[in-house]
């Protein structure tokens, strides 16, 4: 079993020499620099476990969007040579980028960038975001020829202080970078849309003026007591390079059921009659439902709806039904909510985000 003091140490010589050369070792160099490494050690050498390390550096959590869909709709072997593929790719721009692969996580990954200067470190990082969403696109276009499934990566990113430490046991160890710090970069990922590079507050004011973003965004964090603003990176206009657009993402649609009632809007008029029915999935600007009834396109109706997460009821929302589909004996209705109060998008945002960080996303 490789020693986990020798897999840290040419970790660390592999991004050293990626970042002054720009290109990363070959198999049989790293191999060599393994050899001398474990020489120098000794076979008798043996890990501390009190030694730790903190450190400054920029967090990348990279999650594939709708990877589980994929699995369920192909075979294995397929979806096995997409995901080789993908990270393949993925790797070469991590290196490129002077970052360091600290682990493959199933479909996701997680790569860390320090330098001697933070700024340095905060670059390389948005660049290689940015890569990545452009290389993605590069790849879901000749997939499509080809009549391949698409995929998407959400990512996340965050700069501050981390634990770097050995963790394990004789039987099997190795170093890992832990801490809030890296808690809220996959807190952060967790918002990123399909395409989508979100980055906190701390490594949007380290970039300088380096990438375009949008204004900042709060949102609820899970153990945070106050709103964590984020902004998505648009484009880094000094490597003339930008984030491909999703035109079809508007925001998270998550699962929870949800009693709601509707009436239906004629002339303007709202019918008395209330009908019921079941809120399938809810994002910031709509809902899918299932009724009993079929309801018309374009057809309007009037919402109402507890948000049990944050102790909150809907109440004369207006909505416009965009898509309807029979399911079984029952329907299926897209409802796209129209102008609201600022207290209820509040309300249905907070809800949403709550879900976000504790339920499946779909998107």
């Amino acid at each position: 079993m490789k020693d986990p003091v020798v897999r840290e140490a040419l970790r660390q010589i592999e991004a050293i020499f990626a970042q002054e050369t720009g290109s990363a070792l070959t198999p049989a160099a790293g191999a060599r620099v393994e050899a001398v490494l474990q020489n120098a050690t000794g076979p008798l050498a043996s890990p501390r476990r009190d030694n730790f390390l903190t450190r400054e550096v920029t967090i990348l959590l990279a999650d594939l969007r709708g990877f589980t869909a994929i699995c369920n709709a192909y075979p294995a072997a397929t979806v096995l040579e997409l995901l080789n593929q993908c990270f393949v790719k993925m790797s070469e721009i991590v290196f490129r980028n002077h970052g360091t692969i600290e682990k493959f996580m199933g479909d996701s990954i997680l790569v860390l960038f320090e330098s001697p200067g933070a700024e340095a470190g905060v670059r390389n990082a948005l660049a290689c975001a940015v890569d990545m969403q452009i290389a993605m696109h590069d790849l879901n276009t000749s997939r499509r020829d080809a009549d391949m499934p698409e995929m998407y990566f959400g990512i996340g990113i965050n700069t501050g202080r981390v634990l770097s430490a050995l963790l394990g046991s004789d039987l099997y160890s190795e170093y890992t970078v832990i801490g809030d710090e890296v808690n809220l970069a996959s807190r952060i990922e967790s918002f990123s849309l399909r395409g989508q590079v979100l980055v906190s507050e701390s490594t949007f004011e380290r970039c300088a003026g380096f990438a375009r973003t949008s204004g900042p965004m709060d949102v609820f964090v899970k153990g945070r007591s106050k709103m964590v603003a984020l902004r998505e990176v648009l484009s880094i206009p000094s490597l003339a390079k930008a984030v491909p657009r999703q035109d079809a993402r508007r925001s998270h649609r998550v699962h929870f059921a949800i009693a709601f009632r509707y009436r239906m809007v004629v002339n303007a008029v709202v019918v008395p009659e209330a009908r019921e029915g079941t809120i399938l999935d809810i994002g910031y600007h709509g809902v899918l439902a299932e009724v009993s009834l079929p309801i018309s396109r374009f057809s309007e109706v009037q919402l109402e709806f507890d948000l049990p997460l944050v102790g909150a009821r809907v109440q004369g929302l207006y909505g416009k039904v965009i898509k309807l589909s029979p399911k079984d004996d029952r329907f299926h209705v897209g409802i796209e909510f129209g102008e609201m109060p600022g207290e209820q998008k509040a309300a249905i945002q907070l809800f949403v985000q709550m879900l976000i960080q504790g339920s499946e996303i779909r998107d």
